[in-house]
C-alpha cells in the first residue's frame, strides 16, 4: 500500500478519492458480516479492543519502516485523545446498543453522521457549506439507506429499552462525525494520516480492553481457524489499511462530501451478506441502491 505523496488539499473528490473511499465502503461493508461471524466466539468489546491494539502496532511497524516520526511534540496531543476519545465510545455505544435494539435499527441510526459532518463542517471551513441541491442530495441518500432498512426498523426486539438502544445508535452517529470534526478542527489536520489513526487505535484500542475487563466479558483462550481468520481480516484489512486510507483522504478532500459516500456501507454490507451468507437481494434493496448512487451523485455534483 502506497499513500500518494502530494500533500494539498483538494476541493473537490477526483477519481482517486472516489474509488479509495467506495473501496473502503466495501470492506467496511464486509467488515459487518465479519464482526457479525465473529460474535459467536468472542465478545464485542474485547472483538473490538484486540483488533484496535493489534491495528495500532501495525501502524507503528508501517510508520518506522517508511521513516515516519509519530511521537515528536507537535500540538497534536489534544486532538489526538479527543478523536481517539470519541472514536473508542462509538464502537462501545454500538456494541452496548445492540443489546437492547436490533443491527437494522442500529444501522440507521449511525448513518445519520454524515450529517452531523455536513452541520458541523462550515463552522470549520466555509468551503465545505452544502448548497441547497447537495442537501437534498444527502438527504436522499439517507433515505435510500433508511427504506432499505425500513423492515428491520419498524420491527420491535421485544426489549422494553429498545429506546436505550436507538439512542447509543443516535449517540454513536454523533460520535462518529465528531470524530472526522475533531480531526479537521484540531492540529490533527496537519499531522499524518499514521499518526492520526495511531492515535484513534491506541486510545480507543486501551478503552476498549479496559471496558471489557471491567465487564467480566470473557476472552476465549482457544480460538478457531475461522476466528482467527476473522480477526486477521479486521486488523489488517480494515482497522489498519481502510482506516488509514480514511484518515488520509479525511485530511486531503472535502470532508462533508466524503462523509456522503459512507451512506454506502450498510448496502454494500447487504450485498456482502447475500454473497458470502446466502441472503437474498430483494427489489427494495436495487432500487435503495440507485437511489443511494443519485444522492451521492449530487451531494459532489459540481
Amino acid at each position: 500500500m502506497s499513500l500518494p505523496s502530494h500533500q494539498q488539499r483538494h476541493s473537490q473528490l477526483d477519481t482517486f478519492a472516489i474509488s479509495t473511499v467506495l473501496l473502503c465502503c466495501v470492506l467496511w461493508g464486509l467488515n459487518q458480516v465479519a464482526v457479525k461471524a465473529a460474535l459467536a466466539e468472542i465478545g464485542p468489546l474485547w472483538q473490538a479492543g484486540l483488533r484496535s491494539l493489534g491495528a495500532a502496532a501495525l501502524v507503528a511497524l508501517w510508520a518506522r519502516a517508511r521513516g515516519i516520526r509519530l511521537f515528536e511534540r507537535d500540538g497534536t496531543l489534544p486532538g489526538g485523545l479527543l478523536a481517539g476519545a470519541l472514536f473508542g465510545l462509538e464502537f462501545a455505544c454500538i456494541f452496548a446498543g445492540l443489546q437492547f435494539t436490533s443491527a437494522s435499527r442500529m444501522v440507521v441510526f449511525i448513518y445519520l453522521s454524515p450529517f452531523v459532518v455536513a452541520l458541523g463542517m462550515p463552522f470549520i471551513s466555509k468551503t465545505e457549506r452544502l448548497s441547497m441541491r447537495q442537501a437534498a442530495g444527502l438527504l436522499l441518500a439517507f433515505g435510500a439507506v433508511s427504506w432499505a432498512f425500513a423492515e428491520g426498523f419498524g420491527s420491535s426486539t421485544g426489549s422494553p429499552r429498545q429506546w436505550l438502544g436507538d439512542a447509543l445508535g443516535l449517540l454513536a452517529a454523533l460520535l462518529w462525525g465528531g470524530t472526522t470534526l475533531a480531526i479537521r478542527a484540531t492540529r490533527l489536520s496537519q499531522a499524518s494520516a499514521e499518526k492520526t489513526l495511531l492515535y484513534q487505535l491506541g486510545v480507543s484500542g486501551l478503552g476498549l480492553v479496559l471496558a471489557a475487563l471491567l465487564t467480566n466479558e470473557q476472552l476465549p483462550l482457544r480460538w478457531s481457524m475461522q476466528l482467527s481468520g476473522l480477526m486477521l481480516f479486521q486488523t489488517v484489512i480494515v482497522s489498519f489499511a481502510s482506516y488509514l486510507m480514511w484518515f488520509w483522504l479525511v485530511r486531503h478532500y472535502p470532508a462533508t462530501r466524503l462523509s456522503s459516500f459512507t451512506l454506502a456501507t450498510p448496502l454494500f454490507g447487504l450485498l456482502a451478506g447475500a454473497a458470502l451468507l446466502g441472503e437474498p437481494v430483494t427489489q427494495r434493496l436495487i432500487i435503495a441502491l440507485a437511489a443511494l448512487a443519485l444522492g451521492i451523485a449530487l451531494v459532489n455534483r459540481r
